[in-house]
């Protein structure tokens, strides 16, 4: 069988195989595994996928700053699936490097901050001077928890405590935008922030106590 012959029959034995994966129930290991292969073999890379997840944040940024809160809410949590998807998706893929971890990291901070910068502008137009000052707590804080993060792991120490970890403060900021104007008396959004802030700063500190309990231990 020449070469040519051979190509030939690979590509028609994976036709085959899509095929009968496209027969599949919906949810089947083999309907999940075309998928996944389909989307390897795809164009798509994570890069584009932390770049898409940029693009909903500062969809969110604008909705907030044009007080479309609720849109806001799920554009934000959009952009927020494509952070978590990046990762998961270069691992799959084996498309990953070293450039698209970092850009994937400094990504999900600049994300945070463009969303959360917009919430605080809108306190500020609001002349409420509390909520603005814990909005700029809540920045500052969750880059501390990231950062905490990246320079115990530079020391060698693995630092994945503390209880506002990137998914805990999603979904405590989804909640807020989602339900900044809800009926009644409901409004999430403030509460929500002087949550968001009260857990980084607790997070930050729990990760520097763990930290050098974990150094101590290494003495």
């Amino acid at each position: 069988m020449t070469d040519q012959q051979s190509s030939q029959r690979n590509r028609q034995e994976r036709a085959e195989a899509r095929q009968a994966a496209l027969r599949a129930p919906i949810g089947s290991g083999s309907r999940r595994s075309e998928m996944r292969n389909a989307l390897i073999e795809s164009r798509l890379t994570p890069n584009a996928i932390s770049l898409t997840g940029l693009l909903g944040n500062l969809v969110a940024a604008y909705l907030i700053y044009e007080r479309e809160f609720l849109l806001a809410g799920i554009a934000f949590i959009l952009g927020s699936v494509m952070d978590t998807f990046d990762g998961r998706y270069s691992r799959m893929s084996g498309k990953g490097s070293p450039f698209g971890a970092f850009l994937d990291s400094t990504l999900d901070r600049l994300e945070e901050g463009i969303v959360l910068v917009a919430i605080g502008g809108y306190f500020a137009e609001r002349g409420d001077e509390l909520a603005v000052a814990a909005t700029v707590a809540a920045v500052l804080f969750s880059l501390m928890v990231s950062y905490t993060r990246a320079r115990a792991e530079a020391l060698g120490v693995e630092c994945k405590v503390g209880i506002a970890s990137r998914a805990v403060r999603v979904v405590i900021l989804s909640i807020g935008l989602l339900f900044a104007e809800g009926p009644g008396d409901v409004a999430l959004l403030e509460p929500a922030i002087y949550v968001l802030a009260g857990l980084t700063v607790i997070t930050t500190f729990q990760r520097i106590v763990h930290v050098r309990g974990a150094l101590l231990r290494g003495l």
